[in-house]
């Protein structure tokens, strides 16, 4: 027999009925539905906003702000050359997908970059998001090829 979506039942006593507001005297929550008379929290979308303080300066406006948050800044996922002199053979291709496919990176949400701790002795293709000006150096300098993705 297949288990059908219209078959399933929550566990009996775990699922209690909501209140019914406004169904008259008798239900103890009639007329004014339990919200009282008038003012700003019996209206209808009634209520403040978070951190309103009822006119007052709210907190986060009174604390003093400091300091700059760079929006644009890229957070990129950090690898050095002695990795891939370790884990790449000379003359392959270093792209995203292929460290992702040793297992150098498990994720990059931004992008690679490249720095230059280590030393590369084989010519080696890499392709990335940025580099160090030393990664570039160095790169360059055993015969391989830096490229911005």
């Amino acid at each position: 027999m297949a288990l059908k979506i219209e078959d399933l039942r929550p566990t009996k006593g775990s699922a209690k009925k909501g209140i019914r507001v406004g169904r008259g005297p008798g239900s103890g929550k009639g007329k004014t539905s339990g919200k009282g008379h008038k003012g700003q929290r019996s209206r209808s979308g009634g209520g403040t906003r978070p951190g309103f303080e009822g006119g007052q300066t709210p907190l986060y406006m009174r604390s003093p702000k400091k300091g700059f948050k760079n929006f644009m800044r890229k957070n990129y996922t950090v690898i050095n050359l002695d990795i891939l002199e370790n884990r790449f053979n000379a003359d392959e291709e270093v792209t995203p997908a292929s460290l992702k496919a040793k297992g150098i990176v498990k994720q990059y949400a931004e992008g690679i970059k490249l720095l230059g701790e280590g030393q590369l002795s084989k010519p080696l293709n890499v392709k990335v998001h940025a580099f160090s000006k030393s990664a570039t150096d160095k790169i360059t300098a055993a015969g391989g090829k830096a490229e911005v993705i």
